[in-house]
C-alpha cells in the first residue's frame, strides 16, 4: 500500500516510544497563528543519523502536556536543523506556541512514507497547496529544484484566506524570482494591494488548467480544499494514479499499534501519510 517500504522508527535504546531530546534554536512567525520551529536533536550521533524524505512526519512531544504529529518541512538538504510549522489550534499546539529559544522538546521520527519523487522524474509537476498545506510540499519542491534537470515543467498553485495567511513568504518570493518554476498565488477575497489571483484554490486550479499529459499533481491543505481540488483535477483529465495527497489527521502512536488512524485495513501512520488518489479510492469511504 505504501509508496515506499519504510523502516520503523527506533528511538534511544531501540525504544520506538522514546523520543530524542531536541532544542529549539529558532522560531519563525509565519502567520498570526502559525510558527515554524527549528530544532536540533541534542545527541550528536542521533542528529548525524537522522535522515528524512519529503513527506515524512515526526511526533513532537511537550513533556507533561502531550504529543502531536507534524510534517518535517525543512529541506532534505538542510543538515543544521529540522523545521516543523505548527498552527495554534488545540492544547498541545497552544503550548508549543509558548516555547522560547533553548526550550526542550521530544522528537520521534522520521515516520511514515514519502512522495515518490523518483517515479515523478521526467514528468511535469503541479504542486497545489492551501494555507499550512504548503508545509508537506515545501521539502519536495526543495528537492525537485535541487535536481531541476530531472523534471519537466513546475507549477505551484498556492492560496490562503488573506495575504497574511500565506506561509513561507520568503520561499514564495525566491521561487517567483528564479526561473524554471511558475508560482500562482491566490487569496479567498480581494484585499488592498493584492496583485495576484482572487478565489478559492480549486477554482484557481480550474482556471490555470494544468494539462494532465505526462504530469503529476500533488495537493495538500484543508480536507475540504483537497476534496474539491481532487474533483477539479479529475475533470481536467488527471487519472487517480497521477494525483498524490497526504493524510495526517488522527495519527497518534506513529507505529501502527494504537489503531487510531486506521482507514479500513490501512494505517495512515504506516501506509501513509502519502497516498495516491488511486490508493484512496480503494479504501473505505471513512475520510
Amino acid at each position: 500500500m505504501s509508496s515506499y517500504a519504510q523502516p520503523i522508527y527506533q528511538g534511544p535504546g531501540g525504544n520506538p516510544f522514546m523520543p530524542y531530546l531536541a532544542t529549539t534554536i529558532e522560531i519563525v512567525p509565519e502567520t498570526p497563528n502559525i510558527k515554524s520551529f527549528r530544532l536540533v536533536i541534542n545527541d550528536p550521533e542521533a542528529r548525524a543519523n537522522f535522515h528524512f524524505e519529503p513527506g515524512q512526519v515526526a511526533q513532537i512531544s511537550l513533556f507533561g502536556i502531550g504529543e502531536a504529529t507534524f510534517v518535517i518541512n525543512s529541506s532534505p538538504y538542510e543538515n543544521d536543523y529540522l523545521q516543523f510549522s505548527i498552527m495554534k489550534a488545540g492544547e498541545v499546539t497552544s503550548e508549543l506556541h509558548e516555547l522560547s529559544l533553548r526550550s526542550q522538546v521530544g522528537v520521534r521520527g522520521p515516520l511514515g512514507n514519502w512522495f515518490p519523487y523518483d517515479k515523478m522524474e521526467g514528468k511535469h509537476l503541479v504542486f497545489i497547496g492551501g494555507g499550512l498545506g504548503l508545509a508537506p510540499l515545501r521539502p519536495l519542491i526543495s528537492y525537485v529544484l535541487a535536481n531541476r534537470d530531472r523534471y519537466g515543467d513546475l507549477t505551484v498553485i498556492y492560496g490562503a484566506r488573506t495575504p497574511n495567511d500565506l506561509c513561507y513568504k520568503d520561499d514564495l518570493a525566491v521561487w517567483k524570482r528564479q526561473g524554471g518554476i511558475r508560482v500562482v498565488l491566490a487569496i479567498d477575497q480581494p484585499a488592498p494591494g493584492w496583485e495576484y489571483k482572487v478565489g478559492f484554490v480549486p477554482a484557481v486550479v480550474t482556471e490555470v488548467a494544468p494539462a494532465p499529459e505526462n504530469a503529476v499533481a500533488i495537493t495538500c491543505g484543508p480536507p475540504i480544499m483537497i476534496k474539491f481540488v481532487l474533483q477539479a483535477l479529475e475533470k481536467l483529465g488527471f487519472a487517480p494514479e497521477q494525483i498524490y495527497t497526504t493524510l495526517e489527521r488522527r495519527m497518534k502512536c506513529g507505529l501502527g499499534l494504537c489503531g487510531r488512524c486506521n482507514i479500513g485495513p490501512r494505517y495512515v501512520c504506516v501506509d501513509g501519510p502519502v497516498f495516491s488518489l488511486a490508493q484512496l479510492k480503494a479504501l473505505p469511504n471513512e475520510l
